[in-house]
């Protein structure tokens, strides 16, 4: 799993406004050992930290990231 870029990670969480997809929640990640994760959503990025959780989806079990803060793109 995951050489094939198979979601293993999900990203919960975060405030209303960042209105993040569901399908946006699930990620590959290639490092098992990374601790956050950051991702562009229009003029802003969205952190995520890694839990202890996981969670099952489509019968997978993945390794869950809470959101934790926003930054905004300088310009």
């Amino acid at each position: 799993m995951g050489e094939n870029g198979v979601p293993n990670v999900f990203l919960r969480g975060g405030d209303p406004q960042a209105a993040i997809a569901d399908e946006q929640r699930l990620r590959y990640l290639p490092d098992s050992s990374t601790t956050t994760v950051k991702i562009l959503c229009g003029n802003r990025y969205e952190h995520f930290e890694a839990s202890p959780d996981t969670t099952l989806v489509d019968d997978r079990e993945l390794r869950v990231f809470d959101w934790a803060r926003r930054t905004y793109v300088a310009e």
